[in-house]
């Protein structure tokens, strides 16, 4: 999907230091990496949490650590760069699966209720982001401003995404295989509301990413998971591994050949 292209970035507010647009243009690339990010998020979770010997706790702190460094050499960068992106992306998808595991296992909040807080907070970020900078558009994260709410909504969609992803699975308990296409058609439903109904291309946009998380959580947990248990049984490490050499794989391309940059960020550098 291509969309979220229509909107026009508001005029440059007074004070606000325009630079090169700091993501990456939303092609079939942006979309297929952050399937690969959601699931490796998840299976990763799984991974760390089995394997380091951190319990979810320890995992967390970890990885959050590292999220935080990673996003720290985003923001000082002065354009898009897709190696620092994705691996932001990559560790918010861990970082976000492992808030929502959280409140789940070691705090026992109900789906339910961790789904709406979710978001209620997503939708408080959506609001105060447009009231500050009138648009929600990623084709003008083009500020330090806009760029921390780009991140922040990005979180909780995540969080957002594996919390609602698994009410759904377990309320409807339609194994792996089965949720994974539910989530793909709900994709699909949102990409025909939004090409022939003419539903905003923001909203089109950010609905699409929140369900892609689901999406890539569902198919995570159908190739790692037992065979017992509704799986093909590849392993948390070996499907970790498989999805993180395809994502390596098309950033390395992308770096190379910038596909995903609007041309005239392209033509600025």
């Amino acid at each position: 999907m291509t969309y979220e292209l229509s909107e026009t970035p508001p005029a440059e507010r007074p004070g606000h230091r325009l630079r090169w647009n700091k993501v990456p243009e939303v092609t079939a690339y942006f979309w297929i990496i952050k399937v690969l990010c959601t699931t490796v998020g998840e299976t990763a979770a799984d991974l760390l949490n089995e394997k380091a010997g951190l319990g979810l706790t320890g995992v967390s702190v970890l990885m959050s650590a590292l999220l935080a460094v990673v996003l720290v050499v985003q923001f000082r960068t002065t354009a898009y760069r897709a190696g620092v992106y994705w691996l932001a992306v990559a560790l918010i998808s861990v970082v976000g699966t492992l808030i929502s595991d959280n409140l789940t296992d070691n705090m026992g909040v109900p789906l339910e209720t961790s789904t709406a807080v979710f978001a209620l907070v997503l939708a408080v970020v959506f609001v105060v982001w447009y009231r500050r900078e009138r648009t929600l558009s990623i084709h003008s994260i083009d500020t330090t401003g806009r760029e921390s709410f780009y991140w922040l909504a990005v979180l909780f969609t995540f969080a957002l995404g594996t919390a609602a992803g698994d009410l759904v699975s377990e309320r409807m308990d339609l194994g792996y295989w089965l949720a994974a296409a539910l989530f793909a058609l709900a994709i699909a439903a949102v990409a025909v509301a939004h090409f022939a109904l003419g539903l905003d291309a923001v909203w089109s946009f950010w609905i699409a990413y929140i369900l892609t998380r689901p999406l890539g959580a569902s198919i995570g947990d159908y190739l790692s998971q037992p065979t017992g248990d509704g799986g093909i049984g590849l392993g948390t490490v070996v499907t970790s591994a498989l999805f993180l050499a395809v994502i390596l794989g098309l950033v390395v391309y992308l770096a190379v050949t910038r596909k995903d940059v609007r041309e005239s960020d392209a033509h600025s550098h």
